[in-house]
Parts: structure tokens; C-alpha cells; sequence
């Protein structure tokens, strides 16, 4: 009877400690200047601002905004890992802390109206353009004939 006891005290042990495990939610709202735009995050879109989804890595991502009327925003951003997150505290975060551990991160996007170039502004865009593929054909064509030779 002593055997059974003492593994019914391990298997209630073993339970509890399992129940009270550690957990971290994560979570990356952005936020736009004006609201109402469509975001992607690596590509893949997460909804309208302002917006709040869970993660499950930090590192750099990807992100696009889209609204009309306003210039679209293709940059990345660095979410950058806790300390809990790193070893060896992240096994304590993840499976021994007892309660819920909460990463909420906050970004901010201000949008620009999009403001279309002028007749001038695009043809001198464009000349500038073509003096450039000018130059790089012309290095490439004498990069030919220096290899025939």
C-alpha cells in the first residue's frame, strides 16, 4: 500500500506541476496615422489597422501599408527578443514559470499623402535614368571588348 501511495503522490506532483506551467502569448499591434489601412507582415496579410496579431519568433519583419490616397510603406522592422526569451531562461518562461508571461510590442506607422510628380519631375526622372543605362552599357561594352582582345 505504501508503494501505491507514494506513486499516486508522484503521478498528483507530476499533474500539478504540468498544470502549472508556464506560458508566453505574444502579440504585435500596429497602428496607422490614419486607420483604415491594410497590412501585410512577410507577405501575408494580417488585416485593416489598427491591427493586433500573435507571433511566435522575434527577429526582422517584413511590412507593408497600403491605403489609397496615401503612400505605401515597404519597410521592415526589428522585433528584438526579451531576455526571458533567451537561453536558458526561456525554458523557465516557456514550461516552469507559473503564471502567463505577456509580450505586447506597439508599432506606429504615420501614412503621407501621396503626392504625384510632375510633368518635369518625371522627365527629368526619366533622362537621368537613361544617362545612368548609358553609362553601364557603355562599361559593359568595354568590359567586351577588353575580354575579345
Amino acid at each position: 500500500m505504501g508503494k501505491k501511495r507514494r506513486f499516486l503522490c508522484v503521478v498528483c506532483l507530476m499533474c500539478g506541476l504540468l498544470a502549472a506551467s508556464g506560458c508566453v502569448e505574444r502579440k504585435l499591434t500596429i497602428v496607422t496615422e490614419p486607420k483604415d489601412a491594410v497590412v501585410w507582415l512577410n507577405d501575408e496579410e494580417i488585416g485593416v489597422t489598427p491591427v493586433t496579431v500573435a507571433f511566435n519568433w522575434y527577429g526582422d519583419y517584413n511590412v507593408r501599408i497600403e491605403k489609397p490616397g496615401y503612400e505605401i510603406v515597404n519597410t521592415h522592422r526589428l522585433l528584438e527578443r526579451p531576455v526571458h526569451d533567451r537561453f536558458p531562461l526561456d525554458f523557465f518562461a516557456e514550461v516552469l514559470w507559473p503564471g502567463t508571461i505577456r509580450d505586447d510590442y506597439t508599432w506606429t506607422f504615420p501614412l503621407q499623402l501621396y503626392q504625384p510628380a510632375s510633368p518635369e519631375e518625371l522627365i527629368k526622372s526619366a533622362s537621368d535614368m537613361r544617362q545612368k543605362a548609358d553609362q553601364e552599357l557603355g562599361k559593359i561594352a568595354i568590359e567586351i571588348l577588353e575580354d575579345k582582345k
